[in-house]
Order: C-alpha cells, then structure tokens, then sequence
C-alpha cells in the first residue's frame, strides 16, 4: 500500500510546523517514521507544494532521501491525485504531516479492511466518519479514481485543502467504509495543530 503524508509550511495557525524540532529532528521525520512501522505499507511519499514556503521542508526530504511530490499549495486534493497517479496507485492511505503519534496499528487495521473489502470496492476507508478515534489517528485509504471525480466538480476553497470532506458532504453518492476505535488512547487530542500541542506532545514523541 502506498502512504501519502500530506505537508505544507504555510499552516496559519503554526507555521514551518513540519520543520520544528524535536531531539534534533523535524516533526516530518516522526511522522515519516511512525507510518513505516506499518507492516503493510510499502511506499512513502511526501506530498507537499510548489510554494518556495516548502523550499526548506523538500531540501530536508532530499537530503535524507526521502520521496516526496510537488504540487498544488491550495488545492490539496489535485495534489494527492497527481501524487497517486504518478505512482501508478490504485488506492493510497492518507496520513497528516501533524501526527507524529500516529499509531501503526490503526494503519494496520485499515489496510486490512481494505484488503477484507475489497469486493465492495469502497471509495473511501476511513475511521472518521463517525469519529471514535482522536485527532493524531485518523487514517484513510481513498480510491484514486473516485478522488479523480470529486476534482470534476466545482469545489470549495475548504474542500480543495480538506481533501475528503467532499466525500462527507455528498457520502450518498460515494461509497464509505468506516472502522471504529479500539485502542485504549490515554489523550484525547495527537495532531499538533498549535504551538500549544506542539508543547504537550513533544514528551511523548520518541527517537
């Protein structure tokens, strides 16, 4: 399975957040480490933009040669499809640049409800609509060509950044697979939003 982690620089309410620093490290590098735990996913690649904003964010990725796709800084979804699709993917897991914490066994869980599923042929596999798990943990395996037909539709500004909330708005004409939590997680938020998460998460992220 193909993991795409989605990064920008430009967030307003935390800028360069992928390039702050933990032990030495760039928050990226916790993400990208925490999704090859996985023991299903097979190849990473870092989407981000052509905004000289993701400059310093690219030279990290290439200097620890580490995949990664440019293009589009506001409309994320025609990002991730260009990524998928120069991948030659079918299907790829959606992960956010701001979970380092996210746990390889949700990724696991997904992707063997993809595999279990696959008869279906869901558009999208996901453990947030409804969400049972927290902020940090949110996966989805999104269908590359159903992906390809939300962007023939005259999309929102919200919806070209938020890549799936689409899919949430109009869910009767798509078909959605969701899964629901059942890990014991002792926070209640793990995406680093702010500096103030920033801050409460730092102690748990390890080497």
């Amino acid at each position: 399975m193909l993991a795409i982690i989605q990064a920008r620089s430009s967030s307003k309410r935390f800028k360069n957040k992928a390039m702050f620093e933990i032990r030495n490290k760039p928050l990226i590098w916790y993400v990208y480490n925490s999704v090859r735990k996985s023991k299903y996913v097979k190849k990473i690649i870092i989407s981000t933009s052509k905004d000289n904003s993701d400059n310093l964010l690219v030279n990290f990725l290439k200097n620890n040669k580490i995949n990664y796709f440019r293009g589009s800084l506001v409309n994320v979804a025609e990002r991730l499809y260009k990524t998928a699709k120069k991948n030659k993917s079918d299907f790829f897991i959606r992960i956010s640049g701001d979970s380092p914490l996210i746990y390889s066994k949700v990724i696991n869980r997904a992707i063997e409800t993809h595999r279990k599923s696959k008869r279906q042929n869901y558009d999208i596999i996901t453990n947030v609509f409804p969400r049972s798990f927290p902020p940090g943990q949110s996966v989805e395996i999104i269908k590359t060509s159903a992906l390809k037909k939300i962007l023939s539709f005259n999309l929102s500004n919200s919806c070209k950044e938020h890549v799936t909330k689409f899919f949430y708005q109009k869910n009767k004409l798509f078909k959605i697979k969701n899964f629901k939590s059942n890990f014991n997680f002792k926070k209640k938020k793990y995406s680093i939003d702010t500096v103030k998460d920033f801050e409460n998460l730092k102690q748990l992220i390890k080497k």
